[in-house]
């Protein structure tokens, strides 16, 4: 009668089980909850938010529909898409941004070309 304790069969069973034992652990490991992304997509949102916002309405409206979506992704526990949209949110956010100082420096470069032109015609009539 063979032993079934022998060093051969315990070898043999050994990685089926080790291989079921990761297996199990990896359908146990769930995503962490994104509070980091979700509290930098917030606070982007809210960056956005200032004195300039009208003037990137499109985008502002975009990261704020964005980071709606991710607060309900993360009240549901869906992790991976809260991260997503916290991300987006925050990229969207960024974009507001830029867009508005864009529109900024453009009102400015326009203020300042039409006090030119002023001057010039102020020293032509001299």
């Amino acid at each position: 009668m063979k032993n079934l304790a022998s060093p051969g069969r315990r070898i043999r069973w050994a990685l089926p089980l080790a291989a079921f034992g990761l297996v199990v652990l990896s359908a146990c490991a769930s995503t962490p909850p994104p509070i980091g992304e979700m509290a930098v997509g917030k606070a982007a949102v809210e960056r956005a938010t200032g004195p300039s916002a009208a003037e990137a309405p499109l985008a502002l409206a975009s990261a704020r529909d964005k980071i709606g979506r991710a607060n309900v992704a993360y009240a549901s526990k869906e992790y991976d898409l809260a991260r997503r949209l916290a991300e987006q949110a925050q990229a969207d956010a960024t974009l507001a941004e830029a867009q508005a100082r864009t529109v900024r420096s453009d009102r400015a470069l326009t203020e300042i070309r039409e006090g030119i032109r002023q001057l010039r015609e102020e020293m032509a009539r001299q």
